[in-house]
């Protein structure tokens, strides 16, 4: 939230760099993002009044003003705004200006007398953004009519600091310049020049119903008649625009100036647009409401709005309606100020994705004191800048909510968790001008806590206090580390760790993508859980499948000019329709398997399915079983299986499913992770290289063409067969030429086995006898013809 300094002062003595604010609030936890000076000393900008206004005779979107800037002499001015009429007091730049938005490099850009099309126009008519006070660039910034012809900007927008506060959600008391500058005082001792004093209006329990005193414990109205609507003086038109609220009339910016004066909002409704008593309800299924912002919604019953006899005129503490807005021919307002519960607003304001500066205040807790206060406040003004006559009374339905339990505390533990010793004195003053009141003087201390900090519950939370204000800064640092036992999470994240080294050393890149997948996701996305209030186009669903993200990545090299890709990514997906949260391992390749070619090896070929299968493999270290299967984005498609259960799928991506045209072929895989991976994260073991010479032995054969190479390494390796160290696949003949040799749905295959002894060198007779005995098991096991 944006605060004025000038409008702290009003509240409490600061120091006079804003620096030394900004550090001041950013050491006791509220964060100042940015400090921006505001205002404007511009020279030969002043006051002036548009008296006449004709179309441009060469141009339809120029117009011709009379103005009158104060000297006696009318001047003509071209201008291509369309939001003044006339009458209206604007900026006028004269000859000779240098406007701050538009610096050049050489210096600025200086108004002079010119043509336009024709036309001469000497000065221009000025909006905010080209006098860098504001960055509304729609038409000219219209002055309040009190504005005195001739008068210099600066009289009008003196300069002013701009706080950009960053305010955490649990400090609701914050969101005001009054809530900002009590903090200020407690941090720095000193006393606030002004307290709100109590409302003594008197109060009437009629006119207002609440149907729904959970949603809405406390409701107000009061009744202010014969208001006169129009532009606000300047002093408020500066104040709230100041802080990055647009001026609209009075009305509107007094309600607006109250909540960020005091952080309660008001709203305030044409009484003679409403029908009969207010009621404070639910809304009917399919109720529509048109809003402020000229949008109709569609309500839930679920959404608490304020009604009256006949159909919603606002959504509680979010908006008003535009039926029973407040217009330039508004007499008497109806003037609301109410408690609406958080949580209620938050579901309100995020499930019809509506914002506003009320619901931001009301979500985060208002001070149910303060309602009746900002009322008075907000009658008394329109009293004055409005002309209106606030009712004797005000109308008031439920009961105000109590104030916080109160909060015990020991000045033993509050030593023993800040670590350091703090009289109990300053302990007292702290919490004292934080607000709360001692109520017990014994060894356990109580504290009654005021009706604006509902987040101080616990002891705890007044230490946290305590700290603040004493000074984190003056606590000496302590090591309290431990060793703590590995957890399961430790274990994972070693886990995949180990795993992420390994595909990085077999040539792969990680990458991360978003969770949240755009509109036109491939097709396998389609099923995706769909965000309620996406933020935008790009992020409208919950991935339920990490190749997504990889294709995205995978398009964007290959428009760079990419020759090889090789990536993979850890991360969660969301899996529909429950959204199922599961870890899992995502890889594409595609193109050469070296991407820098070498005048030794022109031809490095390409990337294929094998790539891919050794990357996933080097995943999951155990036994992995690779099942043929179909799947519509794949046309090459396997299931990966780990002893009996599916583990994940690959294959090769069918071409309608990329949106880039790019040559040869792309293998993509996507496995579980949330099934332990075993052996990663194992101490690795060695043995010496064998001493003695290896003796090899190959072996042709005519199989059945179902048979796989996990079935036939099975056979071979059945028994633990003696010596035999490792058997290589080596040549294969299928398809047309091994039908017509061997007969139909026949492959011929070739292994050679190598066997070797660790402790002696084997003879050829021992050698011969052991592969015999593997021909044999492989004949009887699984039919085969050896070949010679």
């Amino acid at each position: 939230m944006k605060f004025s300094v000038n409008w702290l002062r009003e509240f409490v003595d600061l120091p006079k760099n804003p620096e030394e604010i900004a550090e001041l609030l950013t050491r006791a936890g509220v964060e100042t993002e940015n400090i921006e000076t505001r205002g404007a000393k511009i020279e030969k900008v002043i006051v002036s009044q548009i008296l006449a206004s004709s179309r441009h005779p060469n141009a339809d979107r120029l117009s011709v003003c009379e103005v009158d800037d104060g000297s006696g002499t009318k001047r003509q001015i071209v201008c291509g705004a369309t939001n003044y009429k006339v009458g209206d007091k604007v900026l006028l730049a004269l000859p000779g200006a240098v406007l701050p938005s538009r610096r050049e490099a050489e210096g600025g850009f200086q108004i002079k007398v010119t043509k336009m099309r024709g036309v001469e126009s000497e000065g221009m008519l000025c909006s905010a953004i080209e006098l860098g006070l504001g960055s509304d660039a729609a038409g000219l910034l219209i002055l309040s009519p009190e504005a005195k012809i001739g008068a210099p900007i600066s009289d009008l927008f003196p300069s002013d600091t701009i706080l950009d506060v960053e305010i955490t959600p649990n400090r609701g008391d914050l969101l005001s310049h009054f809530g900002l500058a009590r903090e200020i005082a407690a941090l720095t001792g000193k006393k606030l020049k002004s307290t709100l004093s109590e409302s003594k209006i008197p109060v009437k329990k009629t006119g207002i119903t609440i149907s729904r005193t959970r949603e809405c414990p406390f409701f107000s109205a009061r009744k202010i008649d014969n208001v006169q609507v129009r532009p606000s003086p300047q002093w408020l038109q500066a104040k709230i625009e100041g802080v990055g609220i647009r001026s609209i009339n009075n009305i509107v910016d007094i309600s607006n100036f109250v909540m960020l004066e005091l952080g309660q909002p008001t709203h305030a409704f044409d009484a003679d647009k409403l029908k009969g008593a207010i009621n404070v309800r639910l809304a009917r299924e399919g109720e529509k409401f048109l809003a402020l912002d000229g949008k109709t919604y569609s309500l839930k019953p679920d959404n608490l709005v304020v009604a009256d006899q006949e159909r919603a005129v606002g959504i509680g503490g979010v908006m008003g309606g535009e039926e029973t807005g407040v217009t330039d021919s508004t007499k008497n307002i109806l003037l609301e100020a109410a408690y609406f519960l958080p949580a209620s607003i938050r579901h309100s304001a995020r499930s019809l994705s509506l914002p506003s500066d009320a619901s931001y205040r009301f979500e985060r807790g208002v001070d149910p004191e303060m309602i009746l206060r900002a009322s008075a406040r907000a009658a008394e003004l329109i009293r004055e800048i409005a002309g209106g006559t606030p009712a004797k009374e005000i109308n008031i339905a439920g009961k105000i909510l109590p104030s916080p339990a109160d909060v015990s505390l020991t000045y033993e533990k509050c030593d023993r968790v800040v670590g350091v010793a703090i009289k109990p004195k300053a302990v007292d003053e702290i919490l004292t001008g934080f607000g709360l009141k001692k109520t017990s003087a014994a060894k356990t201390t109580k504290w009654k806590i005021p009706s604006y900090r509902r987040d101080l519950k616990r002891d705890v939370d007044l230490i946290e206090e305590v700290v603040r204000a004493y000074g984190a800064e003056k606590i000496p640092g302590t090591d309290r580390s431990r060793a703590m036992r590995s957890s399961l999470a430790d274990r994972s994240h070693d886990l995949e760790s180990a795993l992420c080294e390994r595909l990085v050393a077999g040539g792969l890149s990680e990458v991360r993508t978003s969770k949240l997948i755009p509109r036109n996701a491939p097709s396998f996305s389609e099923n995706a859980i769909a965000l309620q209030n996406p933020l935008s186009e790009d992020h409208v669903a919950l991935r339920p499948s990490l190749l997504s993200g990889l294709l995205g990545v995978f398009e964007r090299n290959v428009r760079a000019g990419a020759e090889r890709v090789a990536l993979f990514e850890l991360g969660r997906v969301f899996v529909p329709p429950s959204g199922r949260e599961e870890r899992r391992a995502g890889f594409l390749v595609w193109g050469k398997i070296v991407s820098d070619p070498h005048w030794r090896t022109a031809d490095q070929g390409q990337l294929d399915f094998f790539d891919l299968k050794g990357a996933v493999e080097s995943v999951f270290p155990q036994k992995l079983s690779f099942q043929r299967s179909t799947r519509p984005t794949l046309s090459l498609a396997v299931e990966i299986y780990a002893g009996n259960q599916l583990i994940g799928i690959a294959g090769q991506l069918s071409r309608f499913s990329l949106k880039i045209d790019a040559p040869g072929d792309v293998f993509v895989a996507e496995l579980s992770l949330d099934r332990p991976v075993q052996g990663l994260g194992s101490r690795a073991t060695f043995r010496e290289f064998g001493r003695f010479p290896a003796i090899t032995r190959d072996v042709a054969m005519v199989l059945s063409e179902g048979l796989t190479h996990e079935e036939i390494l099975k056979v071979i390796f059945l028994g633990n067969p003696p010596w035999l160290e490792r058997a290589e696949f080596f040549d294969q003949l299928v398809g047309d030429e091994a039908a017509r040799r061997f007969g139909p749905n026949k492959k011929s295959v070739a292994y050679r086995l190598t066997y070797r002894d660790r402790s002696r060198t084997l003879t050829s007779e021992e050698v011969t006898a052991a592969h015999a005995r593997i021909r044999e098991r492989l004949q009887r096991e699984l039919g085969a013809q050896l070949r010679e």
